[in-house]
């Protein structure tokens, strides 16, 4: 349209005549005649803002959830973290209960054999000159250790002490080929040695001196024990009769048996610094039914 006084005067009109009719509209309030117009007019205008507000809803979501999306992925690694530390809490929580109740069952055994016992941790599986499985122990010299005591545990022997350092200790167990224990079968006192099976300590070998004793399976075998306790004290149940071989004109009788201790499995020990007064007999082993080997 071009700028020209009609085209002013027709704009001047219009505006003169909205202004008139909006204060008519106002002065009437809800008796106004313009009422059914000016509903139609929210009617059309509100059905476009709806459309419009349905259509930008969702964009506005969109950026809303990219402008949050740093502190969600935030949250989600803090919540991660603090998943793990709860699993590592409950994990250590587990390992604590099951390291005092060794504890408590190695206090126990030592105890009923008389034994003094320094305990200790195994920390590390490792090899020695002339023994091919041994363990390496959290305690040394400055706790009393000395080279050729007894190691035990709870259910059992486990073998004895090579070398000791300061803080740490070596033990050779009693699975190795090359250990040698003196032992005794339950109640009769027949005498025979014992050595590792090399079965990965699951088994040991056991040879009676006398080929004419009788023993057959699920007898019981203990330590002997050596003169001042060194490098075994008596007393300390090694394990229970798996099979007897047949040994027809020889000198021995052997036979295999599974240790109460498990040797593949070790955790809390006890090194005897002091051996009992008097030898313990079978008064060390479980009650009879409860071998509780291997365990």
């Amino acid at each position: 349209m071009k700028d020209t006084r009609q085209a002013r005067a027709t704009v001047g009109l219009l505006l003169a005549s909205a202004l008139v009719l909006m204060t008519v509209d106002h002065r009437s309030g809800e008796n106004s005649p313009l009422g059914p117009l000016r509903g139609a007019g929210t009617a059309v205008f509100g059905a476009v803002e709806q459309a419009g507000a349905s259509v930008a809803r969702p964009v506005v979501r969109f950026f809303e959830a990219v402008a949050a999306a740093p502190e969600a992925q935030r949250r989600v690694e803090e919540l991660r973290g603090e998943n793990e530390r709860l699993r590592y809490a409950l994990a250590a929580q587990a390992l604590d209960h099951r390291r005092s109740a060794e504890l408590h069952r190695l206090l126990g055994t030592a105890g009923l054999g008389g034994y003094e016992v320094v305990p200790a941790q195994v920390i590390a599986r490792r090899n020695v000159p002339g023994f091919e499985e041994a363990v390496e122990l959290d305690v040394g010299s400055a706790d009393g250790v000395r080279p050729e005591m007894t190691v035990l545990n709870g259910d059992g022997l486990v073998g004895r002490v090579v070398q000791v350092g300061p803080s740490t200790s070596t033990a050779a167990l009693i699975s190795a080929p090359a250990s040698s224990v003196g032992a005794r079968l339950e109640g009769s006192g027949e005498i025979g040695v014992v050595r590792g099976a090399g079965e990965n300590g699951r088994l040991l070998h056991f040879r009676l001196l006398d080929s004419a004793t009788p023993i057959t399976r699920g007898q019981r075998i203990v330590s002997f024990g050596s003169q001042r306790g060194v490098p075994y004290v008596a007393g300390v149940p090694i394990g229970v009769v798996e099979r007897v071989e047949a040994t027809p004109g020889e000198l021995t009788r052997i036979a295999y048996a599974r240790p109460y201790a498990d040797l593949t499995a070790l955790n809390v020990v006890g090194v005897v610094v002091r051996p009992p007064a008097r030898d313990p007999r079978d008064a060390v082993l479980p009650p009879a039914g409860q071998n509780g080997a291997g365990r």
